[in-house]
């Protein structure tokens, strides 16, 4: 008998076998060379708020890396959003405020940072960039409406009403504008969310080799952080964490600032405690979006190529050290925020305690795209943790500046945000205003700041988490000193210089 009556059923088992193969990688959806990035930046997000959202949890941090030590350099929206734009520290992109003459939309504008961002340097290298949601503070300029900055493929960003309170806005959807108004299905972060999705939808469809760079706002749970009605119930005993520092008992140790900001009233604290609930309310809603986005994501095949950024602008405070509710100070409510990425090759279920800041993720970004970050950029790249290989010189110390704007100005200028304008009167009612400083907090868990009044601050957060002992008159000479040397490295410092001294404390 032949052998090829023996080898037939084979081959022809084989042939079955390859051509089901080829019809499967046939189905396959074409994958970009490059992986793509979705970065969600929250609004306000404070660490007792972030800490209560499971979704995240369960969708991003179970899956990829959480870090535990990231800080912002300056603790209000547009700086902090500029910083993350250019992989700059605020003194070398001289964006202050979120007001000019310090800062916001217009001096951004005029001094040409927007042609140089991370979205500019993606879109050359192929990528189809989307912005959905919250720009910078004071965007669009009023003559300019439906202005689209450079290095956006696509962009959908509020240009009108008031965004912050959800309904009742309009959308530069690039190049025009669509009102919304205050029906259920108006509300903005559902309607960002969908957006997104059709977004992703359509790349996969329509450009199914570029890879997409998604810069995803919401202004949740910026005040008055107005919840969807389906959340508007929930939590219905949530109060702001009663910690050491809540409505603190002595604070003769701290700047005049802070001691001059009276015990928090009954009636302050109800409110603060009414913000709390709505902040944890209309959080749901952006967990909502985030499930939608992973699901979107699994559906289209491109979930195991795309790195998901989760992080916050700036922290908050709610009543520690007898201040009212805001940002802008040096405390770790303020400088302290999450930062939890999962993606190709990231470790599942870890977490990182080297420092690291809002002024990494551009170099970040680049370094995922292949790129050379620019030669002005601060920061460093986190790619090394991302792939479970951390470098072994790293920074030591974080810069954190502020620069007070006046407010009396700005409020008579009429060109403060309406969220932002409520702080502001809290704030000149009740005391408890930052005046400008520059400060480091360092690895080893010290905060130190020196205020334009002379004035001094140091606390060791290995001992006292909380900050409620100022240290700094009771500490040796010779480390403040130290420490003093070490902020006077980095505050006119740029580049190379800068991440030197960031990683060298003097000895």
């Amino acid at each position: 008998m032949s052998r090829f009556v023996f080898v037939r059923p084979i081959l022809i088992s084989l042939l079955c076998a390859l051509a089901s193969v080829s019809e499967v990688e046939a189905k396959a959806p074409p994958q970009p060379r490059l992986p793509s990035i979705v970065f969600i930046l929250i609004d306000d997000l404070d660490m007792p708020t972030f800490q209560e959202q499971g979704v995240i949890d369960s969708l991003l941090a179970k899956h990829g890396t959480v870090f535990l030590n990231h800080f912002v350099n300056m603790s209000v929206c547009c700086p902090s959003r500029v910083t993350t734009l250019r992989g700059q520290y605020a003194h070398n992109t001289n964006i202050y405020g979120n007001n000019l003459p310090l800062g916001g939309f217009d001096k951004v504008y005029a001094r040409g940072l927007e042609n140089a961002t991370i979205a500019a340097w993606l879109q050359a290298a192929g990528y189809r960039t989307a912005l959905f949601g919250k720009y910078l503070n004071g965007y669009p300029a009023v003559d300019a409406p439906d202005y689209v900055p450079p290095g956006w493929s696509y962009w959908l960003s509020p240009n009108g009403g008031d965004p912050y309170q959800e309904y009742d806005y309009s959308l530069n959807e690039n190049g025009k504008s669509r009102k919304y108004g205050n029906a259920t299905q108006d509300y903005l972060v559902d309607v960002l969310s969908e957006r997104v999705k059709a977004f992703i939808k359509d790349t996969v469809k329509s450009f199914p080799r570029r890879p997409f760079f998604i810069y995803l706002a919401p202004y949740i749970p910026h005040g008055p952080a107005t919840p969807p009605v389906r959340y508007k119930d929930s939590f219905p005993d949530a109060r702001v964490p009663r910690t050491a520092s809540f409505n603190e008992k002595d604070v003769s140790d701290k700047p005049d600032w802070v001691k001059s900001a009276p015990k928090l009233t009954a009636e302050q604290i109800a409110d603060m405690d009414a913000a709390y609930r709505r902040r944890l309310q209309s959080m749901q809603a952006v967990e909502d979006m985030v499930k939608s986005l992973v699901d979107t994501l699994q559906a289209q095949g491109r979930l195991e190529n795309t790195y998901i950024f989760f992080t916050s602008d700036n922290g908050f405070h709610m009543g520690q050290h007898r201040l009212p509710m805001g940002k802008n100070t040096a405390f770790e409510e303020d400088i302290h925020v999450p930062l939890v990425v999962r993606g190709p090759g990231v470790p599942a279920g870890r977490t990182v305690k080297a420092m690291t800041g809002n002024v990494d993720f551009a170099p970040t970004f680049a370094a995922i795209a292949r790129l050379p970050a620019p030669p002005y950029v601060d920061g460093r790249s986190l790619t090394p943790f991302l792939n479970g290989t951390p470098p072994k010189r790293w920074r030591r110390g974080f810069l954190l500046q502020r620069k007070r704007e006046d407010a009396a100005a700005a409020v008579a200028r009429k060109v403060l945000e309406p969220p932002d304008l409520q702080e502001i009167h809290a704030q000149m009612t009740s005391g408890g205003v930052a005046p400008s400083f520059e400060g480091l907090r360092t690895a080893e868990g010290l905060t130190y700041v020196e205020y334009e009044t002379g004035e001094r601050e140091l606390y060791d957060l290995r001992t006292d988490p909380e900050q409620l002992t100022n240290v700094h008159a009771g500490t040796d000479p010779a480390l403040t000193a130290r420490l003093a040397v070490w902020l006077e490295s980095l505050r006119k410092a740029k580049t190379k210089v800068l991440r030197k001294a960031e990683a060298e404390p003097p000895q």
